[in-house]
């Protein structure tokens, strides 16, 4: 179920489209745009959805004003399917040695369009899914997210062992973090 609402806070007016669905907690999320939206439990009342997104209206603002203020990079020309499947082929191809010489057998690649996220480990299945909007950043942004999701297959989560692989393997991979958020705006969405 979803629904425009509309509340008042301290800085004006904030609309957001309220879903209500399967999920434990109360999510909110502004997009590119700066269009808010709210994710709740079935069971969660209007009342206190609206109370939620007065309560985090500060952030709200805050966030649409950092949203709006930062640079949008240059894009990369848009690609078809399978020429975008290659140039992601390739960025795995540069990193799958580093990981290696670990042991980790080579992955099969997947692509798709997403969302939210660049990329995603199925270790246990054997294979990592980027996302196809990569193909517009520039190759050490893909590379980047490759070399993540490989190392995913020597540690499942983003805790200290994963942090200290990235370390050792791409010292410069917050760098590049950094930088790929600044895609998030001009590619994800």
């Amino acid at each position: 179920m979803e629904q425009l609402r509309t509340v008042q806070t301290q800085w004006g007016e904030i609309s957001y489209t309220l879903t209500k669905k399967r999920v434990k907690n109360l999510n909110l999320r502004v997009d590119t745009h700066g269009t808010v939206s709210l994710s709740v439990p079935l069971c969660c009342s209007l009342h206190a959805a609206d109370e939620f997104v007065i309560r985090k209206s500060a952030w709200i603002v805050a966030h649409r004003k950092k949203k709006a203020e930062r640079p949008v990079p240059k894009l990369l020309p848009e690609l078809g399917r399978e020429a975008c499947f290659a140039l992601l082929e390739r960025s795995l191809e540069r990193m799958y040695p580093l990981v290696a010489v670990y042991g980790v057998g080579k992955p099969v690649l997947k692509i798709r369009k997403m969302r939210t996220q660049w990329g995603n480990c199925h270790w246990m299945q054997g294979y990592i899914t980027l996302n196809t909007a990569l193909h517009r950043c520039p190759e050490h942004l893909r590379d980047y997210v490759a070399l993540h999701e490989l190392v995913h297959f020597l540690y499942h989560d983003h805790g200290s062992g994963f942090y200290a692989s990235m370390d050792a393997i791409m010292p410069e991979w917050r760098e590049y973090r950094r930088e790929l958020r600044l895609f998030d705006l001009a590619v994800l969405d």
